[in-house]
């Protein structure tokens, strides 16, 4: 641990006689140190690095640009090393981009994300600490949690590419250079960081390259720096407008240009505004957004007369083609997948575009949001395609947090403290309900197991208002945006059929006038809806919390998704009736005793009672409860609790806590034959077919004496899961 004693900041005047008068001994002694130019007045800055600070400043103030700036900050320290400071370099042009007190004469961020001895141990702390001491100097204004929730350090362009993000920078940059190539088209799914690949070359190309750092790239340094070169050459004042179909999104990405040093809030543009000039450069990010000709509403009349003004055909005529006929160079960001509505342009348009001669694509696949990565983004596309196998294991993954429940009220108040912690931990739910607060805000929008909920209170930056952690968004208000935390609410537009194993759409409960009307074909509709689920499932950086308002679409989920532990343990001192005789809304009761004889004919026992399931459990005939005795599971299920189980009908059941029953258990805590347990086990695979090799039912309790059982071989052969454990009762 390094103590504020273990670094010094000291502050200067930035000239000549006091760089000549230096006494650091650091600075003096060709030591690693960081420093920070600034002025207060017009609030720019620049940070950077050297191990020959006094040369290093000299040279700053030939420059015309850090000429103007009238302090410095030397940040020293013994125990620097290179790698250490190019770090800190790196963090302080970050978040100082982030906090918006100073626009940064940097281009970029220089050297990041390299590992070094101590880096996590050591080192963050360290930076922690400079930042605490930079803000109580009022160089920094925001704590750097409030800075990793905003839009301004999201969408910042001082980070750190990806491998893939740089070779997709290299070809846009190939084919801007090249005069026979007029568009670019960049694939990639949600969260794989195409919005900061446009604006990282937005700034680089409004950057002198003296400002730009381009050691990050390694062995193509020395190329890339020729070919920036030949680009500024090639268009030296380039006209460049970044297109934002979205507006909300558009006016967020505004504010991001506003405190961009060269970068300005007039080129981040909607797409009618390519009608009234030509540019050299156009990006255009969410293309797949790009509107045509149908269910526009009032944006019909505008529509029209830019198509006229570019003498387009009134009906085929699309943003589209304005972008391509109103630029020299255009470079598309685009995933088909995130298509959501009748009025985005077509899929066809677009792999007719792909397919001229003049047009270059390039694909970007790794994830850079979601801290689930690719596997989390499988899951969630074979999840909705229900595809995956029934004896394919849940998604678990320590990064990230995937959970279903099976009450509002749990999920309203898990999605509230994620917000509390972390802040921006927001609900969005499918278009299932109307409106009505629009026109009277008096009103509430949507009602689910009697809590009363509200759509967004407003269509800009709603991710960001006041109050939306007590609304909900839809899909309009967050594609794009990203979010720590996102609770997903299944609509009742949105089901299950257990004979097709397929999702089905209920259209008379989908809501989005624009999002249906003038749609013949209920697949494409279906397609859509899809598409809007899988795009906000993928919102969430930490975590994606589920809960569906389909019974059947419920159960569907429940054997893919693990259940958060709320589902467990809600409300243990409910009082339940529990009587001899059957009544409404009671699932059995059964003896464990009674039933250790023969699980298969566990609904056929006659030594049981009825117990009322609490009203937010939705009723299944699959539902059973039992009485678990002992401390083995303890953690989860307290002694002598009544626990509520469902039928094993098939799928996954690794990670969760199961009632399984063979002859070769012998439990303690429930007698022989069966246990209660949290179930893992190992396969081995033969061509196309598995086999169990073992199986481990552990305990979870408090008491590190209860051991695993261990079944195997012959153990394996009577073995079955009775049930799939829900929730403690009472």
């Amino acid at each position: 641990m390094m103590d504020n004693a273990a670094f010094k900041i000291e502050r200067h005047d930035f000239d000549n006689s006091n760089i000549e008068a230096l006494d650091n001994h650091y600075a003096n002694n060709l030591w690693p140190i960081v420093y920070l130019l600034s002025d207060e007045l017009i609030k720019e800055a620049y940070v950077g690095e050297t191990t020959d600070a006094t040369n290093r400043l000299k040279t700053h103030l030939k420059n015309n640009k850090k000429n103007r700036l009238t302090t410095f900050r030397l940040i020293s320290s013994h125990k620097f090393n290179k790698s250490a400071t190019l770090d800190i370099e790196s963090l302080l042009i970050k978040y100082l981009s982030g906090d918006g007190e100073y626009k940064l004469l940097n281009g970029n961020l220089g050297i990041a994300n390299h590992n070094y001895y101590q880096k996590n141990e050591i080192y963050w702390d360290v930076f922690k600490s400079i930042w605490d001491e930079l803000r109580q100097d009022g160089v920094a204004k925001h704590s750097l949690k409030h800075i990793d929730n905003s839009d301004l350090f999201k969408y910042s362009p001082y980070k750190s590419l990806t491998e893939e993000q740089k070779k997709g920078l290299c070809l846009v940059i190939d084919s801007l250079l090249d005069d026979n190539i007029h568009n670019t088209i960049i694939e990639g799914g949600a969260g794989t960081g195409k919005t900061i690949l446009a604006i990282f070359l937005f700034k680089l190309l409004n950057s002198e390259n003296n400002d730009f750092n381009f050691r990050d790239f390694g062995d193509d340094e020395i190329e890339l720096k020729y070919k920036i070169g030949k680009l500024k050459e090639k268009y030296p004042k380039p006209q460049m407008a970044l297109v934002v179909p979205m507006s909300s999104l558009r006016n967020t990405l505004k504010k991001v240009f506003k405190n961009i040093k060269g970068l300005r809030a007039n080129m981040v543009i909607g797409p009618a505004e390519l009608g009234k000039k030509h540019f050299d450069i156009v990006l255009v990010d969410e293309s797949h957004r790009l509107r045509r000709r149908v269910n526009l509403g009032a944006y019909f009349g505008a529509f029209d007369k830019i198509n006229d003004k570019l003498n387009l055909d009134k009906f085929s005529g699309n943003e589209l083609a304005w972008v391509t006929l109103q630029s020299s160079k255009s470079v598309l960001f685009y995933d088909e997948a995130q298509s959501i509505k009748p009025s985005d342009v077509l899929k066809k348009d677009f792999d007719n575009l792909k397919n001229r001669n003049d047009t270059k694509t390039e694909y970007l696949q790794s994830q850079f949001r979601v801290k689930g990565g690719n596997s989390y983004v499988n899951y969630i596309n074979s999840l909705l395609k229900c595809n995956l196998d029934k004896n394919q294991d849940n998604y678990i993954s320590k990064h990230y947090e995937f959970v279903l429940f099976d009450n509002i009220k749990s999920f309203i108040e898990e999605i509230k403290l994620r917000n509390k912690e972390v802040g921006l931990a927001r609900m969005i739910a499918g278009y299932s309900w109307k409106w009505i607060s629009n026109k009277d805000d008096t009103l509430l929008d949507i009602e689910i197991e009697g809590m009363k909920l509200k759509w967004n209170s407003t269509n800009i930056d709603w991710v960001n208002s006041p109050n939306a952690i007590n609304e909900v968004g839809c899909i309009h208000t967050t594609q794009g945006y990203d979010l720590n935390y996102s609770g997903i609410i299944f609509g009742n537009e949105i089901s299950y059929s257990k004979e097709k194993n397929e999702i089905i759409i209920k259209e008379e409960n989908y809501f989005d006038a624009n999002g249906k009307q003038s749609i013949k074909d209920p697949n494409e509709l279906k397609e859509f809806i899809i598409n809007i689920y899988k795009t906000i499932l993928l919102r969430g950086i930490k975590g994606t919390y589920v809960y569906a308002c389909d019974k059947d679409l419920r159960e569907y989920l429940s054997s893919y998704i693990l259940p958060h532990e709320s589902n467990l343990n809600i409300n243990t001192k409910i009082d339940l009736r529990i009587e001899n005789n059957q009544f409404e809304s009671s699932v059995p009761l059964y003896n464990l005793q009674a039933a250790a004889g023969d699980f298969s004919e566990l609904q056929t026992v006659d030594d049981n009672k009825w117990i009322q399931l609490p009203e937010y459990i939705h009723f299944s005939e699959d539902y059973f409860a039992c009485k678990v005795i002992g401390e083995s599971m303890n953690k989860i299920i307290p002694n002598d609790s009544i626990c509520l189980f469902k039928k094993y009908r098939g799928g996954s059941r690794n990670g969760r806590i199961v009632l399984a029953g063979s002859t070769e258990i012998q439990d303690n805590d429930f007698g022989s034959g069966f246990t209660v347990k949290e179930y893992s086990s190992t396969k081995s695979s033969n061509n196309d077919s598995w086999s169990h090799e073992s199986i481990i039912l552990k305990p979870q309790s408090f008491d590190k004496s209860f051991e695993p059982i261990i079944l195997s071989d012959e153990g394996l052969e009577d073995f079955k899961i009775v049930g799939m454990f829900e929730m403690v009762l009472i």
